[in-house]
């Protein structure tokens, strides 16, 4: 009797986006040791792979997931601050009254949305947008105020600028909430059995990065220009790893000051129809 080996392959486990910004660092570490299929991107272009279904799941910005399909969180470990976030700055030419232009980093989705909700709702201006190409930087545009992201804006100085936003710690002096700007997330179409076994392993994840701040910082220090004290006091002090009941208000309240101008689609519950609990009532 012959026998014949079979040619099917094992199902494919869910393929996951990540990025690659300094600040994601903690959430990524030893991700890909534990056989997970990691793809890494700008976060921008890591929505629009979930959009096309070419990713499971995405650490997108989080004003994504109320534009997606059916978008839900698959995950408490998140990017967020409550206070100075030091990695995203909006840097003036002119009073923040007086902004007719606005040129906004092309890797930024939820931070774009954040400094034309701050605008907007606390100075009643509402700028044309320029989007400002990955590479260029504070030099490379006119507008009246640029927005930077990553680690490009770790690096800036004001310059000439007349004044310079950090936008997490304008939005928890606004606020008074945290500020979440990504999430883990999966689309609408995947099978939640197919990413059950993701949750725990981002959790470890995180946990494993936050227990090894210094090592990392170490690590990636010299190449985004910062001294490992630096590095390590931005990722311990500056950033914020757990999706908890405050950061969920936060995340709703920045849902409803998208929506009112128009930066987000009218009418979601916008946790709940997510598949998170809804936010806890902050006092």
């Amino acid at each position: 009797m012959i026998l014949h080996r079979s040619t099917r392959r094992p199902p494919r486990g869910p393929r996951v986006g990540a990025v690659q910004y300094l600040n994601t660092r903690p959430l990524v570490h030893g991700l890909a040791a534990s056989g997970i299929d990691v793809v890494y991107d700008l976060p921008s272009r890591l929505a629009d792979r979930l959009a096309r279904r070419d990713l499971d799941v995405a650490l997108i910005p989080s004003i994504e997931l109320f534009r997606g399909d059916g978008y839900r969180i698959v995950s408490d470990a998140c990017i967020g601050c409550r206070g100075p976030v030091m990695s995203v700055k909006l840097f003036f030419r002119t009073p923040p009254g007086r902004v007719a232009s606005l040129a906004v980093d092309e890797g930024s989705r939820t931070s774009a949305t954040l400094a034309r909700i701050l605008l907007a709702e606390r100075f009643s201006v509402r700028p044309v947008i320029e989007q400002l190409p990955i590479g260029a930087g504070l030099g490379d545009t006119s507008a009246d105020a640029v927005l930077l992201i990553g680690d490009r804006a770790i690096g800036s100085h004001r310059g000439s600028f007349q004044l310079v936003w950090d936008l997490g710690d304008e939005w928890v002096r606004w606020r008074g909430l945290p500020f979440v700007f990504a999430v883990w997330a999966a689309h609408g179409g995947v099978d939640s059995d197919r990413i059950s076994s993701l949750e725990p392993l981002l959790a470890a994840a995180r946990d494993s990065g936050r227990a090894n701040l210094a090592a990392i910082a170490s690590a990636e220090a010299a190449g985004h220009g910062l001294t490992v004290p630096q590095c390590l006091a931005y990722l311990r002090d500056n950033l914020h790893y757990d999706l908890g009941p405050r950061e969920r208000a936060g995340l709703g309240e920045f849902y409803r000051r998208a929506a009112e101008i128009d930066l987000a689609p009218a009418g979601l519950d916008p946790l709940r129809s997510h598949g998170t609990p809804a936010p806890a009532r902050i006092a």
